[in-house]
């Protein structure tokens, strides 16, 4: 999910689908294609996916990042990505991918739960205001637009179960878009800082130990109602951790947390 300034919206590949507009599209087995879009994939993983896709398996963060993830840091940008690994067999599939379709279905990524749909956040500078905004965007060989049925966008993410995915990862976008500028000066994105940044969005297991089992709620106060939820959900740590970021990295300040 990327920010999108209005002026470039028409520069974005695929039609724009607007909503109440209709898409058609329908993925099974009986297609030729059927699977073939799970293949050579450069697919990126959002904190929330990696957090689904571990718990689904019952690993660690740390295994599952050890075994299935390639992190990767691009030039000129100052976080790095996270990508799924592909298997190294063939045409290098999911390495979750089956004669049947996808073992990880339920806690699937969010690309590809919206695919053929892709999804951006238009950005507003003016009004500090985003609009999810998206556009259809099948593979060539996709035989899904053929089919009779039709979608709203509205109707599709419904069907996907793909809002509360959204909603973590908008706040996750929200956060990358802070590393527009580097913010590590002489220690680097490889450093303590950055390291610590990286754990607290992709390693929930890892942060969960440094709040709970450190000193960290000794040296910083947040509320006990929110700490209540982050002891019983994941997904409350995760936004937690987003919001430690902004103040651990960047200065921001925090209604969640503040020092003692």
């Amino acid at each position: 999910m990327k920010y999108i300034a209005p002026d470039q919206i028409e520069q974005v590949p695929g039609r724009q689908i607007r909503p109440g507009e209709h898409f058609a599209f329908r993925c099974h087995a009986q297609l030729s294609c059927f699977n073939q879009c799970c293949r050579h994939l450069n697919l990126f993983l959002y904190p929330y996916d990696v957090l689904r896709l571990k718990n689904h398996l019952e690993m660690t963060s740390d295994q599952f990042i050890d075994q299935h993830v390639d992190v990767v840091l691009r030039e000129g940008h100052y976080f790095p990505e996270v990508l799924l690994r592909m298997s190294e067999e063939g045409d290098h599939p999911c390495p979750f991918l089956t004669p049947q379709g996808c073992r990880v279905y339920p806690a699937r990524p969010h690309t590809c739960r919206l695919f053929p749909i892709e999804q951006g956040v238009l950005f507003d500078s003016a009004r500090k205001r985003t609009t999810p905004v998206y556009f259809f965007r099948p593979f060539d060989f996709c035989k899904g637009p053929g089919e009779p049925q039709t979608w709203t966008i509205e109707a599709y993410l419904k069907d996907q179960d793909a809002d509360t995915h959204y909603q973590m990862n908008l706040k996750w976008a929200q956060v990358r878009q802070l590393f527009q500028a580097d913010p590590w000066g002489l220690e680097g994105p490889q450093g303590p800082r950055a390291k610590m940044a990286f754990m607290a969005a992709y390693n929930i297991d890892r942060f969960r130990e440094f709040v709970f089992g450190s000193s960290f709620l000794k040296r910083y106060h947040v509320k006990s109602t929110l700490v209540k939820k982050m002891r019983q959900s994941d997904e409350a740590l995760l936004e937690f951790g987003f919001e430690w970021i902004r103040f651990f990295v960047w200065g921001k300040p925090s209604k969640q947390m503040k020092v003692r």
